[in-house]
């Protein structure tokens, strides 16, 4: 799939400079308790499903959207999880991005979990005691999303007391 077309054309003017974009990530998780994750192909690392939010589309059909995309399984966006800003993202290619990043538990409807994209090598559902490595943040966002029906988790940097 690669980059989207209105995002190859914004790095046509600004090259590799950071820019600021909203993305999701999904945690699927399915009636066993398993987690769904792809491996990338452009860093070789285990992650939760997601992607960028194209102009004008709602956050939550971006997960339904990514989801299909990536593993060919059609999920449900049960809740909002956390609503975040990631740390700066320096691609292979040297690509700079910072995600306002929304990430929602969802349940899978129907599908196979497979690689039905060029965005990952592997897919597969992990028990969430036998995960493979995963960034600190993605392992953050499941412990969250496994956690039953807590808040939104969003963070707050200024303006507290104390």
């Amino acid at each position: 799939m690669g980059i989207p077309a209105f995002l190859a054309e914004l790095r046509e003017v600004v090259g590799h400079r950071p820019l600021w974009l909203s993305g999701v990530s999904a945690v699927v998780v399915d009636e066993a308790g398993r987690v769904l994750l792809g491996k990338r192909v452009d860093n070789g690392r285990w992650a939760l499903i997601g992607g960028i939010i194209d102009p004008g589309e709602q956050p939550a059909d971006t997960v339904v959207r990514e989801c299909r995309e990536e593993t060919g399984v059609t999920v449900l966006p049960e809740r909002l999880v956390s609503v975040a800003v990631s740390p700066m993202i320096e691609y292979p290619n040297g690509d700079r991005t910072q995600y306002l990043d929304l990430v929602f538990r969802c349940r899978p409807l129907s599908g196979e979990a497979r690689v039905n994209d060029d965005e990952s090598t592997e897919v597969g559902w992990f028990h969430p005691d036998e995960l493979p490595e995963l960034e600190a943040r993605a392992l953050e966002h499941i412990a969250r999303a496994l956690a039953g029906k807590d808040p939104t988790h969003f963070e707050l940097t200024e303006g507290r007391e104390g």
